[in-house]
């Protein structure tokens, strides 16, 4: 019963995952992707043979500060769509990621998290933050 979480980006994916039991979360890696789908649904496919327990894939949505639609919005709907057609047995659910990628970046200064090392890791961590949202809500 694991819950998957996206971190959709312009070139790179972060994706976490819930423990067995749902409890917490944990990145799992970013996928650099350069804007291919194709090359992001391969990788899902052999994270989803890897955890074939997962059962929700959860999707940042990039909102405005003020709650309006971004442009990017509507490219991550575009791609939830495809989520949707290729993975219909799971369910898909959004969450709003307004502020995740500031406080993933706090969290690495916090930690003093190499300058270098950041951007490998900012989308795995804000596709944490996105889970932890998701599964603070239920």
């Amino acid at each position: 019963m694991r819950i998957l979480g996206i971190d959709y980006g312009d070139s790179r994916v972060g994706v976490a995952i819930t423990d067995a039991l749902g409890i917490t979360a944990q990145g799992l890696e970013t996928i650099s992707y350069n804007g291919n789908d194709k090359i992001l649904l391969k990788r899902l496919d052999e994270i989803f043979e890897k955890y074939p327990d997962v059962e929700t894939i959860v999707v940042g949505m990039p909102f405005n500060m003020n709650g309006t639609k971004t442009v990017r919005a509507e490219i991550t709907e575009k791609f939830i769509h495809k989520l949707k057609c290729k993975y219909n047995k799971m369910k898909i659910e959004t969450v709003d990621e307004r502020l995740t990628t500031v406080a993933a970046h706090k969290t690495m200064n916090f930690l003093d998290v190499n300058k270098t090392k950041k951007k490998g890791i900012v989308d795995t961590i804000s596709a944490v933050y996105i889970l932890e949202t998701y599964m603070n809500k239920a």
